[in-house]
């Protein structure tokens, strides 16, 4: 991998880490309240108020747009397990998943232009 990839490979990573913090630091102290109402309570409080359904409907079309660009670009550079990521888009957070995948693609691209200049 050269310079660049490398740069933007541990960029992504930052994003991934820090979003897995920001996430799971709220998750964690939603569901340790005794009321949490489990999922469902987590749903219906992501849509509770207007700003809340604002940001939730937000990430709900970036994710899905994210997921079509995933299986894409999987399937076009030949990056394996696309399907891990969109299951941890789901149980972990699109915002730590969708980072990670770029890393495998920037790898997976980098990998490609080495197998071209040979």
């Amino acid at each position: 991998m050269q310079r660049q990839d490398r740069i933007l490979c541990g960029i992504y990573a930052a994003v991934a880490v820090g979003a897995l913090i920001a996430t799971w630091s709220q998750n964690i102290r939603f569901f340790a309240r005794d009321d949490n109402g489990g999922l469902a309570g987590f749903l219906r409080d992501a849509w509770a108020n207007p700003a809340a359904a604002s940001l939730s409907n937000d990430v709900v079309f970036v994710a899905l747009a994210a997921v079509v660009l995933m299986v894409v670009e999987a399937r076009r550079l030949g990056v394996r397990h696309v399907w891990a990521y969109v299951v941890g888009a789901l149980v972990i957070a699109i915002s730590v998943t969708f980072p990670l995948f770029l890393i495998a693609r920037q790898r997976r691209l980098a990998e490609l232009r080495s197998e071209t200049r040979r």
